[in-house]
């Protein structure tokens, strides 16, 4: 009986042990509650972050083409005021501007015309080159040149030859041009040089007539 009684005594002390077991969690409790105290710090920190996201959109902003960066400095430049001004003052503006437009152009044909050489008839380049065409009203286009073909009954052909510089480019420029024209008494032969003026049409492709033969071939 005495060691049945021995036995149940250590079973009921073990008891009381395993009762004050559960104590122990309330310990560890304290740490549960230190860990949201540690979570909590980076949440005070987390509203830095959206500085830096603000930063970001200002970058595009300097990639701007040129042509965007003029169009926002007119947007953003002063704009002077002008006086209201009525429609025969607006009218009037235009037409000084045009008359200096005019007076410029004027000036500029001026100055290229005098830059242009005048060919002559007996020039060094040689016997057949062409006169400066008259174009005075009234007066009737005359032209000097070389008789390259007399096979045809009362005509000739005659070539032309232009030299004159370009008028943008400054080079020298040689162009050559033929025509046909009327030969009344047959006088002209091949290589000579003679002067045409021009003509009522006399068929279908003269224009011209023969005045005067100025050299004859040799």
């Amino acid at each position: 009986m005495q060691e049945e009684k021995d036995q149940q005594q250590p079973e009921e002390a073990q008891e009381p042990a395993a009762e004050a077991e559960p104590e122990a969690p309330a310990a560890e409790e304290a740490p549960a509650d230190e860990t949201p105290a540690a979570e909590e710090t980076p949440e005070e920190e987390a509203p830095a972050a959206p500085a830096a996201d603000a930063e970001a959109p200002s970058e595009p902003a300097e990639q701007l083409s040129p042509r965007e960066r003029r169009k926002r400095s007119r947007a953003t430049a002063p704009s002077e005021q002008r006086p209201q001004r009525s429609p025969e003052d607006r009218a009037r503006e235009r037409a000084e501007q045009r008359g200096q437009k005019a007076q410029a152009r004027r000036r500029w044909r001026q100055k290229r015309r005098e830059k242009k050489e005048p060919v002559s008839a007996g020039g060094s380049r040689g016997a057949g080159q062409v006169q400066a065409p008259v174009s005075e009203p009234g007066t009737r286009k005359s032209f000097q040149g070389v008789v390259v073909s007399n096979k045809g009954d009362k005509s000739i052909t005659v070539r032309i030859d232009r030299v004159g510089r370009h008028r943008v480019y400054g080079k020298v420029v040689r162009q050559s041009s033929t025509l046909h024209a009327h030969d009344e008494r047959n006088e002209a032969g091949e290589g000579d040089v003679v002067r045409v003026v021009e003509a009522r049409p006399l068929s279908r492709t003269k224009r011209w007539r023969l005045v005067q033969v100025l050299e004859k071939a040799k």
